[in-house]
């Protein structure tokens, strides 16, 4: 649970420091992507009670969901030359390893592999390359929130995982 807390950790850095560089004023265009995990209905009152295996499923899902619609910003930024797109690689690695590493805590739990929930919703062809960024930002920032809350739920799931080892 060290390792995954401190790969979420590093993940929420990253996020970060993404955000930071490629900061913007401007108004978005919010909620491009529907199909993200919500993170509204995940108060940090609620850590206390989580069980280990639902959670580390939902956790599970949610990266994987991440994932698909980051594999499709990073194809987008391809086009448009985005100067994050050596970051964005960067994070993406380390998203697939803490995928790959929550994926074996499960297996070692018997956590159920849940099915994908939702297709994700993406945007149409980003003609312009302030687009890409618009979308690059919103997906960053919902990542934040969800690296900044899976953080949380790992150091309070860490006691229970003893209890089923």
């Amino acid at each position: 649970m060290d390792k995954l807390s401190n790969q979420t950790k590093n993940l929420l850095k990253m996020t970060q420091d993404l955000l930071r560089e490629h900061a913007f004023d401007a108004d978005l265009e919010p909620h491009r992507f529907k199909s993200l995990p919500a993170m509204g209905n995940r108060a940090a009152n609620d850590l206390n009670n989580l069980e280990l295996k639902p959670t580390l499923s939902q956790l599970h899902a949610d990266l994987k969901l991440f994932e698909h619609h980051f594999d499709w910003l990073n194809r987008v930024s391809k086009k448009h030359h985005h100067p994050a797109l050596p970051k964005l690689g960067d994070m993406m690695r380390e998203m697939k390893a803490l995928i790959n590493m929550l994926h074996r805590q499960m297996l070692r739990v018997e956590a159920p592999r849940l099915p994908p929930s939702t297709t994700p919703s993406l945007p149409p062809q980003l003609p312009y390359q302030f687009d890409v960024l618009q979308s690059s930002h919103e997906l960053l920032q919902q990542f934040k929130l969800f690296c900044d809350w899976a953080y949380r739920a790992l150091i309070s799931l860490k006691p229970k995982i003893s209890a089923v080892q």
